[in-house]
């Protein structure tokens, strides 16, 4: 977000994932979290109990408490019984985890109970199982009265967090009863589990920005102040109960216009119920929800940059519904396509594109011209979605042959599918890495490690995350780093990199880890064998021969023999393995080399961060994986320089 004006809370510099950014909020403001994890939100709810177990409080002196019932549904009951009786309350949950707790969520929001849920957005089991993101678990619940907020990214996950809160607890009273309970959805793993840089809300932000629930949160069981809540209604009150509800629910759209407007005082980050990004004169429009929103920027910026008038718009809150914001943002398109992560073929369209087909009705009705509108579904699934399969969605756009019928699809192989291009949209001089590695050896907390030291140490922009799949520990994983100087808004796997390491040679097996690689990058092997000779043969003869051509460097450790010389306990061999990255990847990228950093200072910062990491497991771990960090970096194989190959050798250990 664009700063609008010079702010007293700029926000805490963090690099942190969607998931720390609601924890972090939720942790100081939530007096209780009554939750039954389940993938992918389970670690926001770590997050918080951990708070628990430290005997930490709310910002306001009231002991933080975690409640773990017996299922979701009976968290969701358990949060309803928390704001009954006065309590500021949250929850964690996705998928099938959030439709499990419907029926109370229509019993929370009847009874105009202040709450805020965190969902970590997820597609539903149908012809098969998927933790993975997708809007389905939304769009399922989205008839039962909650407002509900989507975050692009960390930062808005942090910010909007609090925002709900506010919002959540209006009241033009004190202790009015009539408010309203609000969700926080972020697409999970692609933001709960990515790691950006952020500015996190500082306590004192907080304080003044929600303030103390005392003075919000009415205790509903207070005999002094009795009240009947959840009787029976029969046929002569139950439709003016229902309808009557709306002189509250009108309120929300001024209520949350009240929330952006003050955030935007207090910190100088602007937030609508819409965002719009070079919309004007837009001819194409893109409109979605999530991190395809955060995509589009970087793919609008590209378009414009060739000369054609496209534009795109983030839908923030999709309860209550923008629909005079969105009229008036699409009223000079041609065509506008609304992407979304669900698909419901049986219905005359998928849901968010219901919605703007009816605000554009409206103003049809009342004689303006409105845009075609076009439905794509993309993502479900955590399914891919390129800046590649944004440009074929902006092509469909702008095709004024297209007689505009009919679903579309991307990222996969269909009768529906429209056609993408690989498309690098990284920042300008960005620096990516792709790691191939097996579950369990600690390669997706060392990529974590290793985004943080880049941002926090070297001052870069990040982005780290995991393609995490439903497979046990031992199989194959891959992970994704990039590193610059500017907003990383790519939310999809890299086709274009400048380092690849692999847990062993047998990745050539198992498909191309080359693909993609820049010409003169570096490639890691984790290998056993004695020297660089033997590293060289063991690798298939067509790659040397494609390392040879495009001149890229191979460099190698025994990451293994170094986890086995120092892991303090039998259980961190394996794991300990994966940390050796941090000492070659500090090693063969440029970044330590243009900080002018010295070895000892190199290492005295990284091992500040694994105290952050590995601190809670005992000093000893943390001096062993320093240790491990240190060999490696000292004791890099140049595999390339060994053999006589004539690539630019490894730069030498720092002094």
């Amino acid at each position: 977000m664009a700063p609008v004006a010079p702010a007293p809370y700029p926000g805490i510099p963090a690099i942190v994932d969607g998931s720390e950014a609601a924890a972090h909020v939720e942790s100081r403001l939530s007096e209780v979290a009554c939750v039954y994890p389940i993938t992918p939100s389970t670690t926001m709810a770590a997050i918080y109990q951990a708070a628990v177990a430290d005997g930490r409080t709310d910002l306001f002196g009231t002991p933080l408490r975690f409640i773990e019932p017996e299922s979701e549904h009976s968290s969701a009951s358990a949060a309803e019984g928390v704001a009954l009786a006065g309590g500021r309350v949250t929850n964690f949950t996705a998928g099938q985890g959030l439709v499990l707790m419907k029926e109370v969520l229509y019993v929370i929001s009847g009874k105009r109970l202040p709450v805020v849920f965190h969902i970590g957005a997820r597609a539903l089991t149908s012809q098969a199982l998927n933790i993975h993101a997708g809007h389905d678990d939304v769009m399922a619940v989205a008839d039962c009265g909650w407002g509900i907020l989507f975050a692009r990214n960390a930062q808005e996950v942090a910010d909007l967090a609090a925002i709900a809160r506010r919002s959540a607890e209006a009241s033009d009273t004190p202790f009015m009863v009539a408010q309203d309970p609000f969700m926080v959805a972020q697409d999970g793993f692609l933001t709960t589990h990515t790691l950006e840089n952020a500015r996190l809300p500082e306590d004192e932000l907080l304080r003044e920005f929600v303030g103390n629930p005392r003075d919000h949160v009415r205790d509903l069981f207070d005999p002094a102040e009795a009240l009947m809540t959840g009787v029976v209604q029969n046929q002569d009150s139950y439709m003016k109960g229902r309808i009557g509800q709306r002189a509250y629910t009108d309120r929300l759209p001024a209520i949350l216009e009240d929330a952006y407007a003050e955030w935007a005082r207090l910190t100088g980050r602007l937030y609508g119920p819409i965002a719009t990004y070079r919309t004007d004169g837009a001819s194409e429009i893109l409109v979605a929800m999530g991190t395809i929103a955060d995509t589009a920027i970087a793919v609008v910026d590209h378009l414009r940059d060739l000369g054609r008038p496209v534009g795109c718009i983030a839908v923030t809150a999709f309860r209550p519904f923008p629909s005079r914001e969105l009229v008036v943002a699409l009223g000079g398109a041609r065509s506008v396509g609304v992407v979304e992560r669900t698909d419901d073929p049986l219905a005359a369209a998928n849901p968010l594109t219901r919605e703007v087909r009816s605000a554009l009705y409206e103003a049809a009705a009342e004689g303006e011209m409105v845009p075609r509108v076009r439905s794509i579904s993309a993502g479900l699934g955590s399914r891919d979605v390129s800046a590649g399969d944004l440009v074929a969605i902006f092509d469909l756009l702008a095709d004024h042959d297209d007689d505009g019928g009919g679903h579309r699809v991307t990222g996969i192989r269909h009768p529906l599918a429209l056609p993408a291009k690989p498309l690098d949209l990284r920042p300008a001089g960005a620096y990516s890495l792709r790691g191939h590695s097996i579950g369990g050896f600690g390669s997706v907390t060392t990529n974590k490690l290793v985004a943080t030291l880049a941002g926090e140490l070297f001052g870069k922009q990040v982005q780290a995350y995991p393609r995490y799949g439903s497979e046990k520990k031992g199989l194959p994983t891959t992970y994704y780093l990039t590193i610059g100087d500017e907003p990383i808004r790519l939310h999809a796997e890299l086709d274009q990199v400048e380092f690849v390491p692999l847990h062993d040679v047998s990745a050539f097996g198992l498909g191309d880890p080359l693909a993609g690689l820049a010409d003169g990058g570096d490639v890691f092997i984790q290998s056993s064998l004695p020297d660089a000779e033997a590293i060289w043969a063991s690798i298939p003869a067509g790659f040397r021969a494609e390392i040879l051509a495009r001149r890229i460097r191979v460099t190698a450790l025994d990451t293994a023999g170094l986890a086995l010389r120092h892991a303090p306990r039998p259980d961190l061999q394996v794991r300990m393995q994966g940390v050796a990255l941090v000492g070659v990847f500090l090693r063969v990228s440029p970044f330590a080399a243009r900080a002018g950093l010295n070895r000892a200072g190199l290492l005295a910062a990284v091992r500040d961060h694994l105290a952050r990491f590995f601190g809670k497991r005992g000093g000893s771990v943390v001096d062993a994986n320093l240790a491990v960090i240190a060999e490696a970096f000292d004791g890099l194989i140049d595999v390339t320089a060994a053999v006589g190959i004539g690539v630019e050798p490894v730069k030498e250990g720092l002094a």
